[in-house]
């Protein structure tokens, strides 16, 4: 251990919560998500096919690792389409700390796709697109960001957006998997968990660099040795960070006794890591009665009969999946 190794060893609740922290020994920041009652609440609330399932939890955990990150009160949203049997999954983080999520997929073709034992993000998304957008409320404009669906996973996917979109060097290692339990009675039950750990370079002047800023860089001092070095051991820096994140196993970020704090430690004590105060993440959706009532009352009445089964009207909100019955000719006021 390096002398000048600096942690809160205060142990912190392991779950749901976003965590910031800082490498300071290799110009390194970084957030670590880990959750367990809420993703075990938004998957269970689904009851998708396990494949589906991780996608859907992959996809929470980056829009948490993200969305902690606004200085400003707001929504982000990730979303990806594609022309797999999923075409799309959506994730919702809002500032307060409130998270849902749901997938689109054509059922037949997943459960083939799980008997032929191909169940990659690949398989599953097919080609199409992540986007990410940041609402910032009803006096500005939303932005968004594309990117590419990566064969080899949404993670993959988010490398790609920020290098992009931000020109920020970013990895990231997640982990999303159903632990097995048996309760006291022996009957066996199933909890999700999730976790993940992203880390970004730090500019020299206090921002983030990615290779595209440090080769236009080197161009404008080709002949500043001075400048070089420094250049070429951020790069040695970044790609011992990498390394370091790479050792991370699946388990260490499921476990629930292992708490962020005591993980970053373990990966990166030797080049002093700090530890900032985290975000607690809970689930919540923005679904109600009254905002369903707001979109049948714009409807004809003889549309809402058409809609109608057995003189009922039935509609499901696909974040929580909780159901709202109306009777089309007593629609409350």
């Amino acid at each position: 251990m390096s002398d000048d190794t600096n942690i809160s060893l205060t142990t912190l609740a392991s779950d749901d919560l976003v965590t910031p922290f800082q490498i300071e020994g290799i110009g390194l920041r970084g957030r670590i998500a880990r959750f367990g009652p809420l993703i075990d609440d938004i998957l269970s609330r689904h009851n998708y096919p396990e494949p589906v399932s991780i996608l859907l939890g992959e996809a929470v955990v980056l829009a948490s690792l993200f969305g902690s990150a606004l200085k400003f009160k707001g929504r982000l949203t990730l979303q990806t389409k594609g022309d797999g049997p999923v075409n799309m999954i959506v994730a919702d983080y809002d500032t307060s700390g409130s998270m849902r999520g749901y997938a689109m997929f054509d059922a037949e073709k997943v459960e083939a796709l799980i008997e032929q034992e191909k169940t990659t993000s690949a398989d599953l998304l097919g080609k199409g697109y992540l986007a990410m957008t940041i609402d910032q409320g009803p006096d500005m404009d939303n932005y968004q960001g594309i990117t590419e669906l990566s064969a080899e996973g949404l993670s993959h996917s988010a490398h790609e957006y920020f290098q992009q979109s931000e020109q920020i060097a970013t990895r990231i290692r997640l982990a999303v998997g159903p632990l097995y339990q048996r309760d006291d009675d022996g009957k066996g039950t199933t909890v999700w968990r999730a976790g993940a750990i992203m880390i970004q370079h730090i500019a020299k002047e206090g921002g983030l660099t990615g290779p595209r800023d440090q080769e236009e860089d080197a161009k404008e001092t080709p002949e500043n040795g001075e400048h070089q070095d420094a250049q070429t051991q951020q790069e040695k820096d970044w790609d011992h960070g990498v390394i370091l994140l790479n050792t991370t196993k699946d388990h260490e970020l499921l476990d629930p006794d292992l708490p962020a704090d005591r993980l970053l430690y373990r990966l990166f004590h030797e080049d002093g890591v700090r530890v900032f105060p985290p975000t607690s993440v809970s689930f919540g959706c923005r679904c109600s009665q009254e905002k369903m009532l707001a979109v049948l009352r714009k409807l004809p009445l003889e549309e809402l009969h058409d809609i109608a089964e057995n003189g009922t009207i039935s509609a499901r909100c696909e974040f929580c999946n909780e159901q709202f019955n109306f009777d089309p000719d007593n629609l409350p006021k």
